[in-house]
């Protein structure tokens, strides 16, 4: 089974949003870091991943996701990730990771993106 690796990408309000689908590993996250990178030089500060259809995450995924925060957090931007407790197929693999590695609590997670973009609604408990 080839799972295809896709960053699509918008603007909803004061929110770039990333959309991240397929596996976040070694071979694929420098695109995620290029995107990022991508989005903060064109004066984006407060970005939302949506992580919800990634389907496996490693530690290079989990890499590029804590570089984020580094480098909206060095602009006074703001970082909001999606990360559904039943995201990808069964539950979502990445907040699975972050978990057991102990850093979901540094990053402000919401159930969907909705929820992500208003300002009303407070990031789910790490």
């Amino acid at each position: 089974m080839v799972v295809t690796f896709k960053v699509t990408g918008g603007e909803q309000g004061e929110w770039a949003v990333l959309q991240v689908s397929g596996e976040l590993d070694l071979v694929t996250s420098p695109m995620l870091r290029q995107r990022v990178h991508d989005v903060v030089a064109e004066g984006h500060h407060c970005l939302v991943l949506d992580l919800s259809e990634v389907f496996f995450c490693d530690s290079s995924g989990v890499g590029v996701l804590i570089a984020a925060r580094r480098l909206i957090r060095s602009c006074q931007g703001r970082l909001r990730l999606v990360l559904p407790a039943r995201g990808a197929a069964d539950g979502s693999h990445v907040n699975r990771v972050l978990g057991a590695l102990g850093v979901r609590r540094l990053f402000d997670v919401y159930g969907d993106l909705d929820a992500a973009l208003g300002d009303e609604g407070e990031p789910l408990s790490a």
